[in-house]
């Protein structure tokens, strides 16, 4: 896939919120976009998948299969989950039967089968994205586009989640993931994207120069000043967590 001079916005007279990105991603590879909240991350997503047309520019060479997880799953459907995975496979050529059956396969490794027979609207946040996850997988996609996929996940599905996004890859499907949890920042191999001020550039490291997330605490008082001073000295604050004193582990 390529993406050339990409300019993006809301409207006629609005900012851009995005300009003269260009891009290429290859069968096989991984690419994760790194950026702040607000700059520009779920644009790009929705112009790779094709739910936003560029002002300029244009996309070229996107897979005929397109899986995509939005960082919202909608759950306000009248279905149940197996009857809305089957539909969905259905929907991109397979036989029900064997759209049932991919489902059903899936939901054991996402460990959403117990929740088969129960309608969307019933879900939990982390239990939809299951099914969000699910729905992008049932074919296997040329490309697979994942907007903050870890939101609410559990921790068993969070650690299968990067050797399924391996696994697709090595059976040549490009993938794209933003994730500003820091979860799924080094998926190994990847190329990375850093969008800043309406841009996009590719992050180079070096062999040695790996990275890593760490946690800090701190008082609630003192976050915006530790905030404003890590940024300062270049570091990317992923997320800010703000904890009841009484749900903090004990020291």
């Amino acid at each position: 896939m390529r993406i050339d001079d990409l300019w993006l916005r809301y409207g006629r007279r609005a900012p851009w919120v995005l300009r003269e990105v260009s891009l290429s991603l290859s069968p096989g590879e991984t690419a994760v976009l790194l950026g702040r909240n607000g700059a520009g991350k779920s644009t790009l997503i929705r112009a790779m998948v094709g739910t936003l047309t560029p002002a300029r520019g244009r996309i070229t060479d996107r897979p005929a299969e397109v899986g995509w997880v939005p960082e919202r799953f909608p759950p306000d459907q009248p279905f149940t989950v197996l009857d809305y995975l089957t539909f969905m496979g259905a929907a991109r050529g397979l036989t029900r039967a064997r759209a049932a059956t991919t489902a059903t396969d899936w939901a054991e490794r996402f460990s959403l089968t117990p929740y088969l027979g129960v309608r969307l609207s019933s879900l939990s946040k982390g239990t939809a994205q299951k099914v969000g996850l699910t729905q992008a997988l049932l074919v296997r996609p040329g490309l697979l586009v994942l907007d903050e996929p870890t939101e609410g996940l559990d921790a068993a599905v969070l650690a299968e989640l990067p050797a399924v996004i391996t696994e697709m890859a090595v059976a040549g499907t490009a993938v794209v993931v933003s994730d500003h949890s820091g979860k799924l920042v080094d998926l190994p191999g990847s190329r990375r994207w850093l969008v800043a001020d309406g841009r996009i550039t590719e992050e180079h490291l070096d062999a040695g120069d790996a990275r890593c997330v760490i946690e800090v605490e701190v008082s609630a008082a003192r976050a915006p000043a530790v905030v404003a001073q890590l940024r300062a000295a270049g570091h990317d604050v992923l997320r800010i967590r703000h904890e009841p004193a009484a749900e903090r582990s004990p020291s």
